[in-house]
C-alpha cells in the first residue's frame, strides 16, 4: 500500500485537519536509554508536571495522561492538580472503568472539565482491575454500562438505568453536569479484539490504533467504520506512535541503535510485564509484528519496532526527517486519521524536537485559522460540530 493513491475511510471529522497530542510519564517508563530506569526522570510529580508543561508551550493540543497500578502518577489527581497551570492545552485522562462508581466518575469528570473549562477528553479503559484476573465478556458489560451511565448523566436530567453490572440506578443528573453541553468530554478507545471494537463503535468517538503496517492500519479503519455504520454512527481514528525526529535520516536512524546501547533483554522483558497489558492481545499483536521486522526491527521504511523490546504497550515509531516525517502523518491523514498521540525518549528532549521541527507545518485547527483556510468562528471549546475537538 506503500506510496499507492489512498481514498480515506469515512470519518466523523471530514476536514483533513488533525489533533497532536504528545504523552506524559505518569505510570514511569521515561529514560534516554530503553530497558533501562532512568534516576533522573522518574515518574515524579515534578517530572510530569514539567512534560505537560512544555507540551503546552510547544502547541500541542493535546496530551495523554496513562493509568496503570505501577509507581507514578494516579490520573484524576494530576489532572486536577495540572489544570491551573497550563494555558491551552487538553488532557486525555485514562479512566479504568469499574475502578469507580460510575455516578461518582461522573462527578469527577465534570468537576475536571470545568476546572479546564472544557478542554477534557477521556480514553476509555477496559481491563482487569487491578490484582484482579477478570472474565473479558463481563468487562466488555462493565464498559458498556459504565459508558451509558456517563453519557446519562452528561445529557438528561436523570440518571435512570438498569443493568447487569451495576444494577438500577435512579437519581438526578444536576451534581455531574460537565463544561462541555454537547454530549460531555469526547470518548477515545483502543483495542483490538471484537469485543472491543464492538464497544467503541457503539458508544465512543474516537478509535486509537497502535503502530501497524499501512494496509493493516486502513484495513481496521475499515471495519471500524463499518462496524459504527451498523450502531447509525460515524467515529473518528486515532493513531498512538512514538517519533524520532532528526535532520537526517542517517541521524534519525543512529539515534534508533543510540536508544538500545544499554538494552538488556532480561531487564526490558521485566520492565514490560510489570504493567497490567503487559499480556493484552494489543501487545501481542505488537510483538508479532516485530518478529517480521528486518535486522534492525523495522517493519516498513520508516516505521521502527524496537521500541516494544522494552516496553509494554505502543511498541512502533516513525523514524526520519522532519519532511519524512510529515509526509507520514499527512498520508495517516489521507487514510482518514484525524488524532495522532506521540511521544519519544527522553520525552522532554523529543518533545522540544517535534515541536520545532514538525508541529507547526501539519493542518490543526489553530494553523488553519492562521492561514485562513477555515473561519476564525470555527468552534473549538466547547465542540459543538460533532466532529473530532482539535
Amino acid at each position: 500500500m506503500l506510496n499507492e493513491p489512498i481514498q480515506a475511510v469515512p470519518a466523523r471529522t471530514e476536514k483533513r485537519i488533525c489533533e497532536v497530542a504528545w504523552f506524559d510519564d505518569l505510570c514511569g517508563g521515561d529514560t534516554a536509554f530503553l530497558g533501562t530506569l532512568d534516576p533522573d526522570r522518574r515518574s515524579n510529580y515534578a517530572h510530569c508536571a514539567d512534560i505537560m508543561k512544555t507540551a503546552d508551550r510547544l502547541g500541542f493540543e493535546n496530551i495523554l495522561l496513562p493509568t496503570s497500578y505501577i509507581v507514578g502518577q494516579e490520573v484524576l489527581p494530576f489532572a486536577g492538580a495540572m489544570a491551573p497551570q497550563v494555558k491551552n492545552i487538553s488532557m486525555l485522562t485514562a479512566v479504568r472503568t469499574g475502578e469507580i462508581h460510575p455516578p461518582m466518575l461522573a462527578r469527577h469528570i465534570a468537576t475536571l472539565d470545568h476546572m479546564l473549562e472544557g478542554r477534557l477528553t477521556i480514553n476509555i479503559i477496559n481491563s482487569d482491575l487491578p490484582g484482579l484476573k477478570e472474565d473479558h465478556e463481563f468487562r466488555y458489560k462493565r464498559c458498556e454500562e459504565v459508558i451509558e451511565i456517563l453519557k446519562q448523566g452528561w445529557t438528561q436530567d436523570r440518571i435512570e438505568f438498569d443493568g447487569e453490572v451495576y444494577g438500577k440506578i435512579s437519581m438526578k443528573a444536576d451534581p455531574v453536569k460537565p463544561y462541555q453541553q454537547n454530549g460531555g468530554p469526547l470518548l477515545y478507545f483502543g483495542g483490538i479484539s471484537p469485543g472491543s471494537k464492538e464497544v467503541c463503535a457503539k458508544h465512543c468517538d474516537v478509535f486509537l490504533m497502535w503502530p501497524e503496517p499501512e494496509e493493516n492500519i486502513y484495513a481496521t479503519m475499515q471495519d471500524m467504520s463499518q462496524r459504527a455504520a451498523r450502531h447509525g454512527r460515524t467515529i473518528d481514528f486515532g493513531l498512538r506512535i512514538h517519533v524520532i525526529v532528526r535532520e537526517t535520516e542517517e541521524e534519525a536512524r543512529a539515534y534508533t541503535k543510540t536508544l538500545m546501547s544499554k538494552f538488556d533483554a532480561a531487564v526490558g522483558e521485566q520492565l514490560k510485564s510489570r504493567t497490567q497489558d503487559s499480556q493484552s492481545a494489543g501487545v501481542l499483536r505488537q510483538n508479532e509484528l516485530r518478529a517480521t521486522a528486518d535486522p534492525d526491527d523495522f517493519i516498513e521504511p520508516m516505521l521502527w519496532m524496537g521500541i516494544g523490546r522494552a516496553r509494554s504497550g505502543c511498541g512502533g515509531a516513525l523514524v526520519g526527517t522532519p519532511a519524512q516525517i510529515i509526509e507520514k502523518l499527512n498520508r495517516y491523514m489521507d487514510m482518514g486519521i484525524r488524532a495522532f498521540v506521540l511521544s519519544g525518549y527522553p520525552l522532554i528532549e523529543e518533545c522540544e524536537l517535534f515541536g520545532q521541527h514538525v508541529l507547526p507545518h501539519l493542518p490543526n485547527v489553530k494553523l488553519a485559522v492562521e492561514q485562513g483556510r477555515i473561519p476564525a468562528t470555527t468552534p473549538v471549546t466547547p465542540l459543538t460540530t460533532g466532529e473530532l475537538r482539535v
